[in-house]
């Protein structure tokens, strides 16, 4: 192969320490406040934004748009990428980090290759595992929560004509957003799929009922990974409930199931060790306990991530995932739960997406 051959075979994507020092001639950009069109040379240009009272000193070029506002009840287009070729990080932060019951105020939202329907929607909050909106650093492969409340995603997602990033502010007042899409113009293989994230809350659930993650995927594909925010409205150990994954077709009965939440969440025993949960953030896998305050946090609630990457589980034509919400009852016996529980289901496919479930209106949405 000519050097010319090997710079024109590698397309850029599916970036690991193994293929790092291959040259590509796949082509970087980056979408900000500084750069909202990710063109070339067209970075830092602006003369106007929410920095410039102080860059008026300076002026161009010295961070006078590192921010953009949106207005309540608005939604801002973060980008617009025409063209084939695949996000590779995305770092959000500013209101749709913020603390507290408003977390899921702000709604993510991507579409791939003029679909009308997103494939992404979701709390912003929940897609980077955050769904309490209490901050805790997540250290894992695809999403990482650094202080304070930097929100970054490293799932690739390609497209082929087109994807478009927004955002939507559900709370009467403006708020404030920093952003960064990074990601590669190049030529995206027939059988990569697109990336989705599905998020659904259902509180309480209903008694002897299990809890639906996700249901009606229609398309070829795999689910990549799980995260759960689980409020708890019990005294005691609250995770013997089994996820269940119904593939191409299933029943009454899946394919595969789990023996406990804690198990498939990569722990064991209920997380005990000397009578504390013991949190834990890994690259595949991980789990945060946010303790009830002895005031107005009255609730124990946990956030737990579990990532597909080295284990995708695949589908050919349909997906339903569940998992149940199980204690301990007199005699030994299993106590259904009605738990608060909200969960984001991350899958790739072909396309097009099936509708997803309306999202529930900001009311609903409200943590408290």
């Amino acid at each position: 192969m000519t050097e010319g051959n090997a710079m024109s075979g590698f397309n850029g994507l599916g970036m690991g320490l193994s293929n790092l020092s291959r040259i590509s001639r796949a082509k970087t950009r980056s979408i900000s406040a500084e750069n909202p069109t990710g063109e070339k040379g067209r970075g830092g240009m602006a003369t106007d934004g929410t920095g410039a009272r102080c860059a008026r000193d300076l002026g161009q070029g010295w961070k006078v748009a590192p921010s953009i506002r949106i207005k309540g009840g608005e939604t801002a287009t973060l980008a617009h990428i025409p063209g084939a070729g695949a996000i590779q990080h995305m770092w959000i932060s500013g209101e749709v980090a913020l603390k507290g019951p408003l977390a899921r105020f702000y709604i993510l939202r991507i579409t791939w290759d003029g679909q009308e329907l997103p494939s992404v929607e979701c709390p912003a909050a929940d897609f980077f595992a955050s769904g309490w909106g209490i901050y805790a650093q997540i250290n894992s492969l695809p999403i990482a929560v650094n202080p304070n409340r930097g929100y970054n995603s490293f799932w690739e997602m390609p497209f082929r004509t087109e994807c478009r990033v927004t955002l939507e502010n559900r709370h009467p007042d403006d708020m404030v957003c920093y952003y960064q899409i990074t990601y590669a113009l190049t030529d995206v293989p027939d059988d990569a799929a697109c990336f989705h994230a599905q998020f659904r809350r259902t509180n309480p659930v209903p008694y002897k009922q299990p809890y639906t993650l996700v249901d009606g995927i229609r398309g070829t594909g795999h689910y990549v990974g799980t995260v759960l925010a689980w409020g708890v409205n019990h005294c005691g150990w609250w995770g013997e409930g089994e996820i269940k994954f119904y593939i191409d077709g299933d029943g009454d009965f899946p394919t595969l199931c789990g023996t406990g939440t804690e198990d498939y969440f990569g722990g064991a025993y209920n997380w005990d060790v000397n009578g504390q949960y013991v949190p834990y953030s890994a690259p595949f896998m991980g789990m945060q306990a946010f303790r009830p305050d002895g005031l107005y946090r009255s609730q124990q609630r946990f956030s737990m991530y579990r990532w597909h990457i080295m284990d995708p589980i695949r589908f050919q034509r349909d997906l339903r995932v569940t998992i149940q919400a199980l204690t301990w009852r007199d005699g030994g016996r299993y106590l259904p739960l009605q738990d608060d529980i909200a969960s984001v289901a991350y899958w790739y496919q072909t396309l097009p997406t099936a509708p997803f479930p309306k999202l529930p209106d900001r009311d609903y949405l409200e943590i408290v």
